[in-house]
């Protein structure tokens, strides 16, 4: 008898039990949110001048803005011809009023506004993001084989990497940093094996666990870049022995 009472109360605190669990509303934790992606700025209404055969002559144009306070770049656009675009511009007509009075003050001749809308980024809804990546990879190219003189116009100035690749996403409508330590900084960290067109490459070329070279990776495990200082741009693989063992990460900013 006291076996069978034993067992009707330890059924009867079971019953209880349960239903107290199921009476009770389960506790639903929110599912923590996905990390935004980084995005670049796009460029505004810039300028173009100049059209030159030699890229010392851009440089040159290139030293003169940057001492109006105009952050200048220049490149080698389809017809050969060395170009140079500069400003940040949020209106045509203040990009306009400028250009204007660097012509009267005679920093500049003829010039052209470069229209946002008319940059590769802007037509990535229209065409995709494959197609701004192709842009990227096409304007890297431009770039092989120019002596890429960011610094000043003699070849013993230096190449600057973080200069070729700024300019590079700018010619594309991304306002991209100007230092490759604020590059890698800007972009979502992605695997090497996920790298694709346009991606940016970094390296530790100084052995100091510190980012201080970067390209463009221009797919089949290859990129673009300004070496080092009496080299021209070129493209280099991320497999050879030297930029394997000083390879960082990778970042996409698309």
């Amino acid at each position: 008898m006291k076996k069978i009472c034993f067992r009707l109360a330890v059924l009867l605190l079971m019953g209880l039990l349960m239903q107290a669990c199921a009476g009770r509303e389960a506790k639903v934790y929110p599912a923590a949110p996905k990390p935004q992606k980084k995005r670049l700025a796009a460029m505004g209404h810039t300028i173009q001048a100049g059209a030159f055969a030699r890229v010392e002559n851009a440089v040159r144009l290139t030293e003169k803005l940057k001492g109006q306070g105009l952050p200048a770049t220049y490149f080698r656009a389809a017809d050969g011809l060395f170009k140079v675009r500069f400003g940040n511009f949020t209106t045509k007509e203040s990009a306009l009023l400028r250009a204007q009075s660097l012509r009267q003050a005679g920093v500049i001749e003829e010039y052209y506004i470069v229209l946002p809308e008319d940059s590769a980024a802007a037509k990535r809804s229209q065409y995709g993001t494959d197609y701004l990546r192709e842009s990227l990879v096409k304007t890297a190219h431009d770039f092989i084989g120019v002596p890429y003189l960011w610094g000043g116009i003699s070849a013993d100035s230096g190449f600057d990497c973080s200069g070729l690749t700024m300019t590079v996403y700018q010619l594309n409508g991304l306002d991209l940093p100007r230092h490759s330590r604020t590059q890698y900084d800007a972009g979502d960290s992605i695997a090497r094996e996920d790298l694709q067109k346009g991606d940016l490459v970094f390296f530790d070329t100084r052995g100091r666990g510190k980012v201080s070279h970067v390209g463009i990776y221009i797919g089949a495990g290859r990129f673009i870049h300004a070496p080092s200082s009496g080299k021209k741009i070129r493209i280099d693989a991320l497999s050879s022995d030297y930029y394997a063992r000083r390879f960082v990460g990778a970042k996409t900013y698309l």
